[in-house]
């Protein structure tokens, strides 16, 4: 039976792994400083220490969420330079000369690491995986014990189709061979629970803006007693690590975004997965031949905020986000990062995925409802069904 779509919303948005709503707690937090605490935090007198004040406050928050310790934790503009930092500081401070990834990882950290393999600094590897995008761990453990030291960047879940990695297991494994393990996080922090004392990482990062905070913000964890050397350099900000005066509502923000995030996280992630499972149910209902890429459809196994769909060959295929906007529903074919450029996405090209296929991706958050799901779902397909081949 076909949906309704009488009671449309204004826009259904669904491109969360691209960018969340700013939560309006967040916002109350920062418009003092956005307004009336203006001082820049590296001045001595009054406004400059109240503002100080305010980012070591942050700093605190953010620390006590992940239990680590506040010197571990630098503010930075987002999650790529977080991601870039610990690429080019681990193997141009540490000496390192190899470098494990997978295929399936974001440009931040791919592009980084193929760069330096270029100039030579490192040879760069790739974890196996299957056509469902699981990694494989033996492939990890073979190729750890058959070099020198190494440094291992493996996100916790894939940005396009949501396949969760055990960076537990991850972590115990590159601890059994002294790598440096950097997990690209953006995707799951203020969703999931991260205790730095209970994973062997050396590098963890967030993006505020993935999790209900400003643009233009991030952070990135670093291990005590691990120090590499800067990406940006010209001030003594953020423990020499990261100069430039620092984005201090947006800091604000983030702390707060993130707190909020950890408060609510039972009832977010209950609502949040009640709204893909019915997504799954709806779009089976409604399409022939509808399919899921990599583990997405999966509760246990992907991350409950995203659902990577793949629809049969269509006339349509080409210009379906284009018509999915049209009426209204925001969504991506992948990678938010690439869903303006020609190429297709490499992480469905590593898969296999079959390139006649449409994806779409919706992905979800705290603030989106049943009936936009429902809605979504009526205009994919009413704009599918037509010209199906």
């Amino acid at each position: 039976m076909a949906l309704t779509t009488s009671t449309a919303p204004a826009y259904a948005y669904f491109d969360n792994a691209a960018t969340t709503p700013l939560d309006p707690e967040v916002l109350d937090a920062m418009l003092p400083f956005m307004q009336l605490h203006y001082g820049n935090p590296s001045s001595l007198h009054g406004p400059g220490r109240q503002v100080r004040s305010a980012i070591e406050n942050a700093r605190k928050t953010v620390a006590h969420l992940l239990n680590a310790a506040p010197a571990e934790i630098i503010f930075t503009s987002g999650g790529t330079e977080a991601d870039n930092y610990a690429a080019f500081g681990s193997v141009r401070t540490l000496g390192l000369k190899h470098a494990i990834t997978s295929k399936l990882e974001h440009h931040a950290v791919l592009h980084p690491l193929q760069a330096l393999a270029k100039t030579g600094e490192l040879e760069l590897h790739y974890v196996k995986h299957d056509a469902q995008g699981k990694l494989d761990l033996g492939h990890l453990e073979e190729m750890l014990a058959a070099q020198s030291r190494t440094f291992v960047s493996l996100m916790h879940a894939n940005n396009e189709i949501g396949n969760l990695n055990d960076i537990e297991a991850i972590g115990e494994i590159c601890a059994r061979y002294d790598a440096v393990f950097h997990t690209d996080t953006v995707q799951t922090m203020g969703h999931y629970r991260h205790d730095v004392q209970q994973l062997k990482n050396h590098f963890l990062v967030g993006s505020a803006h993935k999790f209900h905070g400003p643009k233009g913000v991030g952070f990135i964890y670093t291990r005590s007693g691990l120090q590499v050397s800067p990406l940006i350099h010209g001030g003594s900000q953020e423990r020499n690590v990261r100069s430039g005066t620092e984005n201090v509502y947006g800091i604000v923000g983030l702390a707060k975004a993130l707190e909020v995030a950890v408060r609510d996280l039972a009832a977010h992630q209950a609502h949040v997965q009640g709204l893909k499972t019915r997504f799954v149910e709806k779009l089976r209902a409604e399409i022939d031949d509808v399919q899921f890429n990599g583990l997405s459809e999966y509760a246990d196994r992907s991350l409950y905020t995203v659902l990577s769909v793949s629809l049969p060959a269509s006339a349509i295929s080409e210009m379906l986000l284009f018509n999915l906007d049209i009426s209204k529903v925001a969504a991506s074919g992948g990678s938010a990062c690439t869903s303006g450029a020609q190429a297709g996405s490499h992480v469905l090209e590593a898969l296999g995925c079959d390139p006649e296929r449409a994806t779409v991706r919706f992905s979800m958050s705290k603030m989106n409802t049943a009936a936009e799901v429902d809605y979504a779902v009526a205009a994919l397909a009413k704009l599918y069904r037509p010209v199906a081949v």
